[in-house]
C-alpha cells in the first residue's frame, strides 16, 4: 500500500516537472515559463484522466457482480491517484500565478507577492480545492476502508467521470493562446459538454439505476433502500459536477450565438519591468486573455 501510494507521489510530480523542462528547453519550443507551467499541468491532468478512466473500464466490465465481485486494480489505482489531487492543488495555484503575472503586467491589478496569490487563489478556486481536499480526507478512505471491498463496479464506474477531463484542458489550452474563433474549439466544446453531462452529470442517477436493476427494486426506492451515508456521498459529489456543468453550458451558449469572430491579428503588448527598473513593450508569447481567465472555469 505504502509502495504504490509513494509511487503516485513521485509520478504526477515528476510528470509535471520533466514536461515543463522539455516545453522550455527542446528546440524549435523554448517556451516561457508560464506556457509551460499551464500547458504541463493539462497534460498532467489529461493523462491522469486517461489513466484513470482505463482503469474504471477494466474494473467495470470484469464485474459480473456489482457488490461482490471484487478487483485488484480499485484500490491500487486509488492509492496509486490520491497524491495527485495534492499536487493539482499546487499545480492549479502555480497556473493561477503565471496568469496573475501577466494579467498584473497589463492593468497592475494582480496581487505582488506569493501570500496575496494564495489567498486571492483560495477565494477564486475555492470549490475545486475544496473538491480536492475531500477526495483526499473523505473520499479515499472511504474507498479503501468503509466499503471492506464491496463495490468495486461502481468504484470503477465513477473513475470513469475523468473522461471528461481532456476535452476541459483542450479547452483551456485553446483559450490560453486565443483560438475561440477556431472549429476545433467549437468542436472540442461540443465535445466537452456531451461527455461532462454523461460522464459526470448522468453518472450518479446512472449508479442508483444499476442498483436498482441488481437488487430488483424500483429506481426510486434505491435511495430508501441503501445506507445514507450513499445517499449523502452522492449529493455531495453531484452538486459540483451539477454547477459546472451549468457552467459548461453558459459558455457554450456564448460560443454559438455570438458572432463568427476573426483571429486577433496584434495581441496586445506587455509591459515587461527589466533588472534597471525600465520597461520595454513585448508582445505576449503566451497569448493569455485577462477576459477569458477571468471566465476559465476549472473542472478537472
Amino acid at each position: 500500500m505504502l509502495t504504490i501510494l509513494v509511487a503516485g507521489s513521485f509520478f504526477f510530480p515528476g510528470l509535471f516537472v520533466l514536461s515543463k523542462r522539455c516545453l522550455k528547453r527542446v528546440p524549435g519550443l523554448r517556451w516561457s515559463e508560464g506556457d509551460a507551467v499551464i500547458v504541463s499541468a493539462r497534460l498532467v491532468s489529461s493523462i491522469q484522466a486517461i489513466m484513470a478512466s482505463s482503469a474504471g473500464y477494466i474494473i467495470a466490465s470484469s464485474c459480473e457482480d456489482i457488490i461482490e465481485d471484487q478487483h485488484w486494480l480499485t484500490s491500487s489505482y486509488i492509492l496509486f491517484a490520491v497524491p495527485y489531487f495534492v499536487y493539482d492543488i499546487y499545480a492549479m495555484f502555480m497556473c493561477y500565478w503565471h496568469k496573475l503575472r501577466v494579467k498584473g503586467h497589463e492593468d497592475g491589478s494582480a496581487p505582488r507577492d506569493l501570500r496575496a496569490a494564495f489567498s486571492s487563489y483560495l477565494r477564486r478556486e475555492f470549490l475545486m480545492v475544496l473538491h480536492h481536499v475531500v477526495m483526499v480526507t473523505v473520499c479515499f478512505p472511504v474507498s479503501v476502508f468503509w466499503r471492506q471491498g464491496k463495490g468495486d463496479y461502481f468504484q470503477g464506474v465513477m473513475f470513469l467521470a475523468e473522461l471528461s477531463t481532456p476535452s476541459v484542458c483542450l479547452g483551456k489550452i485553446l483559450i490560453q493562446y486565443k483560438q475561440q474563433h477556431t472549429l476545433l474549439h467549437k468542436v472540442n466544446g461540443c465535445l466537452m459538454l456531451v461527455t461532462f453531462f454523461i460522464c459526470r452529470v448522468l453518472l450518479f442517477p446512472y449508479l442508483y439505476y444499476a442498483y436498482s436493476r441488481y437488487a430488483s427494486i424500483p429506481f426510486y426506492m434505491v435511495p430508501l433502500m441503501v445506507p445514507w451515508q450513499c445517499n449523502l456521498g452522492a449529493a455531495l459529489l453531484m452538486a459540483p459536477q451539477v454547477y459546472w456543468f451549468s457552467l459548461i453550458c453558459r459558455g457554450a451558449f456564448r460560443l454559438f450565438t455570438r458572432g463568427p469572430r476573426a483571429p486577433p491579428s496584434a495581441p496586445s503588448a506587455i509591459a515587461k519591468v527589466d533588472l534597471d527598473g525600465s520597461t520595454t513593450q513585448l508582445a505576449p508569447a503566451n497569448g493569455y486573455s485577462p477576459q477569458e481567465t477571468e471566465r476559465e472555469t476549472d473542472t478537472h
